[in-house]
């Protein structure tokens, strides 16, 4: 009998937590050198990326170097009904603040940016398999978010190995990536 999703969030969620800090620094080190050496990111304009929680890859640097590579950066705002809306920043100290959900997201005065118009996504999850399926922390945001993409954009999931699993159960509203980048 295959886990469900809550007791796969769970399990990953704690391997997440119980990884030394100075392991997911240097792993996360690795993971954002593949990002950004990847030729659809180096040609990307626009990228959007995700202001990481405590024991996932690490973003902060990312979003900082991309800037400073003179990229424009979106990083995802919730809004109710369980929707992202992409909002450009330009000073990742400045232009955050804390939602609702203890996550650090863009002001709400800050620009919008029309996914259609990003060329490449890079998203969380908590989990992910050799199908590149993804399992969030079930609130269901990027599954809708990814849902509404036009066909074709680059969807790319970060990952530490210990996230990696065989086989995740999916649904038909589960939305996989395009590409998993891990250490």
């Amino acid at each position: 009998m295959r886990n469900s999703k809550k007791q796969i969030r769970k399990e990953l969620l704690d391997r997440l937590n119980n990884q030394a800090r100075d392991e997911a620094f240097r792993k996360s080190s690795i993971i954002k050198g593949k990002l950004f050496s990847m030729p659809e990111f180096k040609n990307a304009k626009i990228v959007m990326l995700y202001v990481s929680m405590s024991g996932e890859v690490d973003t902060g640097d990312m979003i900082d170097e991309a800037l400073r590579a003179g990229k424009r950066v979106a990083l995802p705002r919730c809004r109710s009904q369980e929707t992202i809306v992409p909002k450009e920043i330009s000073d990742r100290k400045n232009d955050l603040e804390k939602s609702i959900y203890g996550i650090y997201e863009p002001k709400k005065h800050k620009k919008d940016i029309k996914p259609e118009t990003i060329d490449l996504f890079v998203v969380p999850g908590v989990a992910f398999d050799k199908e590149n399926r993804r399992l969030g922390r079930g609130k269901g945001y990027y599954d809708k978010f990814l849902g509404k993409l036009p066909p074709g954009k680059l969807t790319i999931g970060l990952a530490f190995d210990l996230q990696m699993t065989e086989n995740l159960p999916c649904d038909s509203h589960d939305i996989p990536v395009s590409k998993i980048i891990t250490n």
